[in-house]
Parts: structure tokens; C-alpha cells; sequence
């Protein structure tokens, strides 16, 4: 019916854009910062601080959400008295209790897509830019803004477009650590998939195929223009 359809699209779909679109700035953002890290200096700590941070995706999404599930249980248990006395609340899981683990180990997980995609945008910049902006008195900061983002148009689209699209439809991390009444389109599948209720799960499944195939159109179409 009509009002199961505007349900459907006002809760589990939003859910997903909301998160998928949280993620996927953060780790756009930590990745333009890491790449232009390694620019920098592309070798001692701070290369293996890069190459900690995006071990991510080398891991399954299940073990990656269970390693962090201890650790922000912890940290839950710590900053709920202070919070709850900071926002005048009652004391409450403020990570796992919310989105924030989610988007975390969304993080943790796809950063590395983000980052491959930038830092090979990064790769196809002539350093002498660089250069000459700094004998100009430029910060490194202004020679982001003034020279590296209108250059990184499209590695910055297709690093988004491909971090939403992962964290769309990715499932095992979203199961764990989703707080309570917070469903996803992937979850909600999974539901109804478990409960053999196929053909109540066609219209989810038909949703997700359409976004993505919607966001890869734009990605095709950003890479042709690049």
C-alpha cells in the first residue's frame, strides 16, 4: 500500500543515506588529510600510521565490529555519568547506544577505499605545483584549497560515491553494532530473507540495486569528465 511504501522510504532507506553519507565524509575527509600526509613525507612513521589506518578493509566486517565492540562498550561505561551531567540527561550508552559505533567502524573499515582513490589523484599532481606555491608563501592549507580540491574533483566524487555505495549495503558490522529500532534496507533484508519472506524483501533489494546502480552512473560519468 501507499503508506507502507512511504514508510518504507521515510525509515529504512533515510537510515541508510544517513549513515552512508556520515561515513563516507568522514572518511573522505581523514583521507584527503592522510594522503596529503604521505605527499608530505611519504616515508618513517607517519607511512606506517598510514598504512595502520587502512588496514581495515583487509579484515571481515564481523571480526572488525567485535574487536571495537569491547573497547567503546568501555568507553560507554566511562563517559555516561559525565555526559548525562553535561546535557543535564539521563546517564545513557552514548556510541553503542547510537549511530556512532556504526559510523566508526564504517570508518575503520572503508577508509581505505576513500584513500586509494585520492591518494591516486594526489599521484597525478605535478609536485612542482607544490613548489611553486610555497616560493609564493603559500600554506600548505591555502595550497590545498587554492590548487589540490579543484584538482581532486573527481577522485573526491568517486572516493564518496564508492565508500556510500560499500557502506549501503554492507551487513555483518551493521547487525552488531546497530542500536535498538535502527534498521537499515541491508538489515531489513536480512530479516525478512532469514524469515524466508522473499518477496517482501524485493522491494529493499530493488531499492539498493537502484541507488547503486543511480551512483555508479555518476561515478562513470565524474571518470569520463576527469
Amino acid at each position: 500500500t501507499g503508506t507502507e511504501v512511504e514508510t518504507l522510504f521515510n525509515n529504512y532507506a533515510l537510515n541508510s543515506v544517513k549513515v552512508a553519507s556520515i561515513g563516507a565524509c568522514l572518511c573522505l575527509v581523514a583521507s584527503l588529510w592522510l594522503a596529503y600526509s604521505n605527499r608530505l613525507q611519504p616515508k618513517g612513521i607517519k607511512r606506517a600510521f598510514i598504512k595502520l589506518s587502512t588496514m581495515g578493509y583487509a579484515l571481515p566486517a564481523i571480526i572488525l565490529a567485535v574487536g571495537l565492540l569491547v573497547p567503546l562498550t568501555s568507553l560507554d561505561h566511562l563517559l555516561a555519568e559525565p555526559l548525562s551531567l553535561i546535557f543535564n540527561t539521563e546517564p545513557r550508552l552514548w556510541l553503542t547506544g547510537s549511530i556512532a559505533a556504526l559510523v566508526l567502524v564504517y570508518f575503520a573499515r572503508f577508509l581505505t577505499v576513500s584513500f586509494n582513490s585520492l591518494e591516486g589523484g594526489l599521484t597525478q599532481i605535478d609536485e612542482k605545483l607544490d613548489s611553486a606555491a610555497a616560493s609564493l608563501g603559500a600554506t600548505p592549507s591555502r595550497t590545498i584549497r587554492s590548487i589540490h580540491l579543484p584538482l581532486l574533483r573527481g577522485p573526491l566524487v568517486a572516493g564518496f560515491l564508492l565508500v556510500f555505495i560499500d557502506i549501503t549495503k554492507e551487513l555483518p558490522a551493521t547487525l552488531i553494532l546497530r542500536p535498538f529500532n535502527f534498521e537499515t534496507l541491508s538489515t531489513r533484508i536480512y530479516r525478512f530473507a532469514s524469515d524466508e519472506r522473499l518477496a517482501e524483501a524485493a522491494s529493499e533489494c530493488l531499492i539498493i540495486i537502484a541507488l547503486g546502480l543511480v551512483l555508479t552512473g555518476i561515478l562513470v560519468s565524474s571518470a569520463k569528465k576527469s
